[in-house]
């Protein structure tokens, strides 16, 4: 990343961690969101432009310097003892995924049973475990990427499977924006890779759209999960009916529910 955009991009988490929209900062300084926008996204900007759009939000331009130069790499992961933390208290694991989800302190003591001192705490906490570093005013910067996902065989993951995949599945699925979609196919490895890619793509779509719509009202959005599973499956119930001599032996990347044809 090029030392404009790594600026940029600090300059949109401090915007974000000050709640300045960009129709805020736009008003600010006389110009139109649209055109504040457009600036942004050109990736580039003068040191004068920067400076005006600091002070506008009051921002100090040498901290977004000093944070574009001491910037780390951010993780995709967390450690398995941060995990075994969030995992040992619920509501310690609920304000994190809150966090993940760019929630203000504000936004999570009016939806959950939970006062401003004890959100306020568990925000401390995941500040220690570095999952966010909290800034002044409650406010705080994720310390993951945005392409960040649990750990595979991590004990997080694994609650989502004994617990948080059937709880998802009991749902109708006929909500507007909701769909429910189960294709089984026989493919090949190289083809299967290809899908991967494509759902990785998806992923990192609904992290930018997301992002954008972040400028919305709390009113103008709800929560919304998407969840994706693709490998090579045969429904346990149909393996028990297989004969001794078709044993399944899982090679190639399918995804179906019927049994397979030898």
């Amino acid at each position: 990343m090029s030392s404009p955009e790594l600026v940029l991009k600090v300059l949109r988490s401090e915007l974000r961690a000050a709640g300045v929209t960009y129709k805020m900062l736009a008003e600010r300084i006389g110009m139109s969101e649209s055109s504040m926008k457009r600036m942004f996204g050109q990736k580039d900007m003068s040191l004068s432009r920067l400076a005006e759009i600091c002070k506008a939000a009051g921002i100090a331009m040498e901290d977004i310097l000093r944070q574009a130069a001491d910037v780390t790499p951010q993780s995709d992961t967390l450690s398995l003892e941060q995990e075994q933390s969030l995992m040992a208290d619920p509501k310690l694991l609920l304000v994190a995924i809150c966090c993940l989800g760019h929630w203000t302190l504000e936004q999570i003591i009016e939806t959950y049973h939970m006062s401003e001192s004890e959100c306020i705490l568990q925000m401390i906490a995941l500040d220690k475990l570095a999952l966010i570093e909290l800034r002044p005013h409650n406010r705080y910067r994720l310390n993951v990427s945005p392409a960040f996902h649990w750990r595979p065989d991590g004990p997080i993951q694994q609650y989502f499977r004994d617990v948080v995949v059937s709880d998802y599945f009991a749902g109708s699925f006929d909500g507007p924006g909701e769909t429910l979609l189960f294709v089984p196919a026989r493919v090949s490895s190289h083809s299967a890779q290809e899908l991967v890619q494509k759902i990785q793509q998806l992923a990192a779509e609904l992290a930018r759209l997301h992002q954008d719509d972040r400028r919305l009202k709390p009113e103008e959005r709800d929560g919304f999960t998407l969840l994706v599973g693709f490998r090579s499956w045969e429904f346990s119930a149909f393996t028990a009916l297989r004969r001794p001599e078709a044993a399944p032996v899982v090679k190639s990347l399918t995804h179906q529910i019927g049994p397979r044809k030898r």
